[in-house]
């Protein structure tokens, strides 16, 4: 009996053994090397760039469970150090892809002795597997639609729950999504890459991310850099509305105290309160490529302006153009609001799978709706705050609602002040989602922070000429003072005045830069006729090679149409590359006023073009080479067509 209890206990021994082992083996963290996420791109495939993806447990405290791969992309320094330090950049939303962001890397100063190392966050980009991706496109054609906010708000929510129950169904444990689990990757992918430490660059909601991984792995960070910062997620929806309005009181007050802006947009803030009025009851509907909104049309509504002077408050250019905006939507200037439907593409570019399962995980649960309610209450007119941030409370609240309070995460923090590593702020001072007061109340976190107030930024200052400085003298030696007055030095905000107003600008601008080669060959294969044709029959022109009257002025009125249609489109293009210097966001408008001789050029253009065209009809059977004469005629044609599409036409 001795013995067969000794054999049963052996055996029981091996058993756990053998357990242990495969679960060790199922635990183990794995690199896939791969060529590129970016197979077209050569100006990325030939740098000296590591791809792959990172395979960790979904649930890290269930470990034996499903996997998911983290995309990942190593930037290697220029130096060629094999143990070169390292700079993790950890991108916001959340969401969205910290990969996209590789061209503002790829040449940073501090890859000059650092490796840069991008990832996306688990769910998004070029992780596996990506949630619910076409969600931001869904809701961009909600907001699309001619509907109260209450409808919008029930659209949403049945879209974000349809998004739910999609990953549900195919095994995401969707509690899995979170900072904690984050940090967690961040951790696994430092020892995987064998460094010992590396710096942080952490943007937007990435910046709570950030200071959950510095609390839960302090060991792991060198320095750490926080553009945008949240400072308290429990006021990060709560406050919402009077950090959009303390943002927004500053364009005010500075297009005020400018005479030339005052004058050209009197009474901004009442303005701005009286378009929200007249939009409740007049919405306005524009046309809009069909690739963006499969309708065709976006009707913009007053929450969806209120939204579209919040996010035009992210970017100091487009800070310099609200005065301008608001007053278009007071004239209802359809095609200048047309061209906005692409900025709200951008907005919801990114994963939402990914923002609902974070927010709905630990962010909305920290904030109080009524809180909301009673800090949008500060701004009767403003009637109720933004509808795109109040709708997350409803979203997460059917979300969550048959998951219990216990298990909805609060992230402690309080140990962040015990830190050592030394800790860098940025605060835009037009910042309407993580205001410039968060720069002090963050650093306060931390014993070893300095904040940086980003004077006439808006969101995300960081990657400005200055704040790229900053940054990489920060991380390359964090113990040297910093100059916290640097943004000091910023280009002052010059709120933009006199524009002569063309939605087609935008429009052309639009299809040059999208370089479609099937689209623009017809436009280059027509100026090219033209060139050829100004100086070869000027030459015989000069030499006078025509006997017949109507040969000479058929030449002679193309020749001019020909070169009244380069002046003017040329110009155009000219004044396109110009302005995009400047602030490319004037060009949704039209042009700077300097630039309106373009305008009449081209409608000259248009009368030359039509009385060419006539002449050549009555004359045709007079004139010698017709077929010659009149592939330059049609190229003049084409270029009309192609200014009449684009809508440059001030008819």
């Amino acid at each position: 009996m001795k013995l067969i209890t000794q054999k049963i206990t052996f055996l029981l021994f091996v058993a756990c053994l053998s357990v242990t082992s495969l679960s060790n083996a199922q635990t183990e963290i794995t690199f896939d090397e791969i060529e590129t996420f970016y197979k077209h791109a050569e100006v990325l495939n030939n740098d000296n760039i590591r791809w792959g993806y990172l395979n960790v447990p979904e649930n890290w405290d269930d470990q034996n469970g499903t996997v998911v791969r983290i995309a990942v992309a190593v930037l290697k320094n220029f130096e060629n150090k094999e143990n070169a330090p390292a700079t993790v950049f950890i991108q916001g939303g959340p969401g969205a892809s910290g990969i996209g962001n590789i061209f503002s890397w790829q040449n940073h100063p501090l890859r000059k002795n650092h490796d840069i190392v991008l990832f996306d966050i688990r769910g998004t980009g070029n992780s596996q597997p990506r949630l619910c991706p076409d969600l931001g496109r869904e809701l961009l054609g909600i907001l699309a639609k001619d509907q109260p906010k209450e409808a919008d708000e029930e659209q949403k929510t049945n879209a974000a729950l349809a998004c739910k129950q999609e990953m549900v169904r195919h095994g995401v444990d969707i509690e899995a999504y979170h900072s904690g689990s984050v940090a967690k990757d961040l951790h696994a992918l430092l020892n995987h890459l064998k460094y010992k430490k590396w710096n942080i660059y952490a943007a937007s909601y990435g910046t709570y991310m950030a200071q959950v991984y510095a609390s839960m792995f302090p060991q792991d960070i060198e320095a750490l850099v926080l553009d945008s910062s949240i400072a308290d997620i429990e006021t990060y929806y709560t406050e919402n509305t009077s950090n959009y309005m303390t943002s927004l009181a500053k364009v005010f007050t500075a297009c005020e105290n400018d005479p030339e802006c005052n004058e050209q947009y009197p009474n901004l803030e009442k303005v701005y309160y009286e378009v929200i009025s007249d939009m409740e009851k007049s919405p306005i509907t524009v046309d809009v490529a069909k690739n963006l909104v499969e309708e065709g049309t976006f009707t913009f509504n007053s929450e969806d302006f209120k939204i579209a002077i919040q996010q035009a408050l992210y970017n100091k250019q487009l800070v310099e153009v609200v005065p301008l905006l608001i007053y278009q939507f007071k004239e209802k200037n359809e095609g200048a609001l047309g061209n906005l439907v692409a900025a709200f593409s951008s907005l919801l570019s990114m994963d939402y799978g990914v923002y609902y399962c974070v927010s709905c995980n630990e962010a909305l649960p920290n904030n109080e709706e009524t809180e909301f309610e009673a800090n949008a209450a500060n701004y009767p007119k403003l009637n109720g705050g933004l509808s795109f941030y109040k709708s997350d409370f409803k979203v997460c609240d059917v979300w969550n609602r048959n998951i219990p309070d216990s298990l909805l995460i609060q992230h402690d923090l309080s140990n962040l002040k015990e830190t050592a590593f030394p800790v860098l702020v940025f605060s835009g001072e037009y910042d309407p989602i993580t205001p410039a007061t968060n720069g002090q109340k963050t650093a306060a976190r931390f014993s070893n922070a300095n904040a940086i107030p980003a004077y006439t930024y808006g969101h995300i200052p960081g990657f400005t000429r200055i704040g790229t400085s900053l940054t990489t003298s920060f991380i390359n030696n964090p113990a040297q003072s910093i100059e916290k007055e640097a943004f000091a030095k910023a280009q002052k905000i010059k709120m933009v005045k006199n524009v002569a107003l063309n939605g087609g600008v935008g429009n052309m601008g639009n299809s040059l830069n999208e370089m479609n080669i099937l689209f623009l060959a017809p436009l280059l294969i027509a100026v090219g006729i033209m060139l050829a044709f100004i100086f070869v029959y000027l030459f015989r022109l000069f030499k006078k090679k025509y006997q017949h009257t109507s040969d000479k002025i058929i030449r002679i009125m193309t020749i001019v149409t020909s070169i009244v249609g380069l002046l003017s489109f040329l110009g155009l293009i000219n004044a396109l590359l110009s302005v995009s210097k400047s602030n490319f966001f004037i060009l949704a408008f039209g042009l700077p006023e300097n630039y309106n001789y373009l305008f009449q050029l081209t409608l000259v253009f248009l009368v030359l073009v039509i009385i060419t065209v006539l002449f050549f009809g009555v004359q045709i059977k007079k004139i010698h080479d017709r077929s010659i004469v009149f592939s330059v005629i049609f190229s003049n044609i084409l270029i009309v067509t192609y200014m009449l599409y684009w809508g440059i036409f001030a008819l």
